[in-house]
């Protein structure tokens, strides 16, 4: 996009703020534009946003149910999806996904919980096995 097509829309997610974004000059090289937001960005953040609650929500069910695990809350309020989280932890996908059911969890060893805290950026007490469900 051109330079005097950078949206424009003051977006509520921007906070007043500014974002750079890569627009073609008149001379069509890519210069660095500043825009206050763009409405269709606003409603995919907005629905991703939305989404990610309600995952954590249902993962807050099935916690409290038994058939879940705090890990499983935590990385859905971090907006976080299974491989986002196995990106973040280093771990493959299927070992992510095995401690996301109540019997994987009870078994993660205090450095796996170690490391998902840190990629998590909480506490590891969030993680210990007689936690609740974090809000």
């Amino acid at each position: 996009m051109k330079v005097e097509e950078v949206p424009q829309d003051d977006s509520p997610g921007y906070a007043k703020e500014r974002r750079a974004v890569y627009a073609q000059d008149a001379d069509g090289g890519y210069v660095v534009a500043a825009s206050s937001g763009w409405a269709v960005e606003e409603a995919a953040n907005t629905l991703a946003v939305a989404t990610f609650e309600a995952q954590a929500q249902a993962a807050r069910a099935r916690c409290a149910a038994g058939e879940g695990s705090p890990l499983e809350v935590l990385m859905y309020v971090r907006r976080m999806d299974v491989p986002t989280l196995a990106q973040a932890t280093g771990l493959w996908a299927w070992r992510v996904k095995r401690h996301l059911s109540p019997k994987g969890y009870r078994r993660l060893s205090p450095a796996l919980r170690q490391r998902y805290a840190e990629a998590l950026g909480c506490d590891v007490t969030l993680l210990l096995p007689d936690a609740e469900a974090p809000a």
